[in-house]
């Protein structure tokens, strides 16, 4: 089976996406994600450039990082002095990994007119930069930085780049699509040729500002490119870069194509969240193969052709990359929906079961008076074990209590709430200050159970919803609150509905501590009276 290898660049040019900012830590956790998924590369960033990422090279040193190997990242040698002279590369050998990325210029234009020096000069600068790193030991992966826009202005010049970087001693020759604006037949017509011109293996480098980061990698390998550069989630500068979680499934179960550990697929959806976790980002639950929508069905006809033939509606199995299934609950929905979600705790339901029809009728109701759980699966989970007698309460609330101050008198802690819950007949009050109503009493909801579920310090709120339902009746309105949560496995929603917006907020906060805390038992069911606490403890 032919292999393709994979270079994730997350630590290095994701970290030049917007709004997005690693620290050390945060470098050393993801780089254990991407060595678990078993990439070949992990570019981890330009000692040369910051502080921290030379910090980054000399703590990574203690990390088993399995077959995965780290490659730091950087430029050819400065114009006007030796290789040997140049302090940023001496920065690049003290990374002290055996690999080496290093990019030069590919394009005349940008030779002439963003570097200001002559035609000769950078191809002196990328070769003597290859040598020099290759006599230090080092396996130099070379990035041929604006190679199409290069090619389309010069040609003759951009294979001269190459062509130095080859003679050099290169061990692998990167096209990179810099400014993201390449089409797919371009991308293969230049690969092929190249493929055919050196007995090097070519690498692809795609960004995405065309939306075609991913299209042009695959066309790529298909016209004979060795390797795919790109991040997990496509994070990366402007439009970000070549999308390795949509890349590598495609290659692996698309292409039949090796190109990660075996099993890692399985894993790629929780990879994935757990880099986007990391990032302190907002997952794209559109994600192909990774995202909640990804295999996520509403229409009825859609789901009850999906529950006969999972094919018939899907690309690829949702567990051959580590994700599940989801049949939207709503008024599009039929019985499909509703059995689906008792199958989970009865495989033996069918349509006509009467589980199934209880179900239905409560949504039905629920809905008929504001509920919507097309975007809230862990509240209707719930609905679900209720109506089959699979439910009993982690906790039992005595009262809460919220006020507000304005103006603030600290910022950040405009309001205060308390909540007295009774746990197994064990009376717990707690306090908090928040930003808000909502945060003060989620805050002290989660404190007051901590101490008989210690798991709940590992989740926290990342969205919240309010959505008006019947405008005409002004501030007496009811209103919707959708509460998203998440912990290191994954994310879920709940829904609450009230005239009082602080009920409502209840209502759902309520519903996703109990769904994360039935997620967290063994065979997801509710818990022996005698069992509850002692599974977290």
């Amino acid at each position: 089976m032919r292999r393709i290898e994979i270079l994730d660049s997350t630590l290095r040019d994701g970290a030049q996406g917007e709004g997005i900012s690693f620290s050390v830590r945060d470098k050393l956790a993801i780089a254990e994600v991407l060595a678990g998924l078993g990439v070949d590369f992990i570019e981890a960033g330009n000692p040369g450039s910051n502080p921290k990422d030379a910090a980054f090279f000399k703590e990574a040193r203690s990390l088993g990082l399995g077959k995965s190997r780290l490659a730091a990242f950087g430029a050819t040698r400065r114009a006007g002095i030796k290789a040997a002279e140049d302090s940023a590369l001496h920065r690049l050998l003290e990374a002290d990994t055996e690999h080496v990325v290093v990019f030069g210029k590919a394009s005349l234009l940008h030779v002439e007119r963003i570097l200001k020096v002559e035609p000769e000069e950078n191809l002196d600068m990328i070769a003597g930069t290859v040598a020099y790193l290759a006599s230090e030991g080092r396996k130099v992966i070379y990035d041929a930085e604006h190679w199409f826009d290069g090619e389309a202005l010069d040609r003759a010049y951009a294979l001269a780049t190459l062509e130095a970087a080859a003679g050099a001693g290169a061990s692998c020759l990167v096209l990179c699509d810099t400014n993201g604006g390449s089409l797919p037949e371009r991308v293969a017509a230049s690969v092929a040729a190249l493929a055919r011109a050196f007995s090097l293996p070519l690498g692809i480098h795609a960004h995405n500002d065309g939306g075609l980061g991913v299209a042009n990698s695959l066309a790529a390998v298909e016209a004979g490119a060795a390797q795919v550069q790109g991040t997990l989630l496509g994070f990366g500068e402007r439009c970000g870069n070549a999308n390795l979680a949509t890349i590598t499934p495609n290659l692996c179960l698309k292409l039949g194509l090796d190109c990660l550990s075996e099993g890692a697929l399985l894993r790629l959806a929780g990879a994935a969240r757990a880099v986007a976790e990391t990032a302190n980002v907002g997952f794209d639950e559109a994600q192909p193969f990774v995202g909640r929508k990804a295999f996520a069905h509403k229409a009825g006809m859609h789901a009850d052709a999906v529950a006969k033939l999972p094919a018939s509606f899907e690309h690829v199995p949702p567990e051959a990359v580590g994700n599940e299934r989801r049949f939207l609950a709503s008024e599009v929905g039929g019985r499909a929906v509703i059995m689906d979600r008792v199958r989970r705790l009865d495989p033996t339901a069918t349509k006509d079961s009467p589980l199934v029809a209880a179900v239905l009728s409560r949504l039905k109701d629920l809905e008929a008076s504001g509920y919507q759980y097309e975007g809230a699966e862990a509240s209707l989970d719930l609905l679900v074990r209720k109506a089959a007698g699979r439910y009993r309460a982690f906790f039992e609330l005595g009262h809460y209590r919220t006020i507000g101050e304005q103006p603030a008198l600290d910022r950040g802690r405009c309001a205060q709430a308390t909540v007295l819950v009774f746990v197994d007949g064990e009376r717990e009050l707690q306090a908090a200050e928040g930003d808000g109503p909502v945060h003060a009493l989620d805050l002290a909801l989660r404190r007051s159970l901590e101490r008989f579920y210690p798991s709940l310090a590992g989740m926290r709120l990342t969205d919240y919803k309010v959505r008006v339902l019947d405008r005409g009746t002004a501030t007496a309105a009811r209103v919707r609150v959708l509460i998203e949560s998440t912990d290191k496995d994954g994310s879920w929603t709940t829904v609450g509905v009230s005239g009082d917006i602080i009920e409502a907020s209840w209502i759902a906060l309520v519903d996703s501590i109990e769904y994360k805390l039935i997620k967290d038992l063994p065979g997801r069911e509710a818990p022996a009276e005698s069992e509850r606490r002692a599974v977290w403890a």
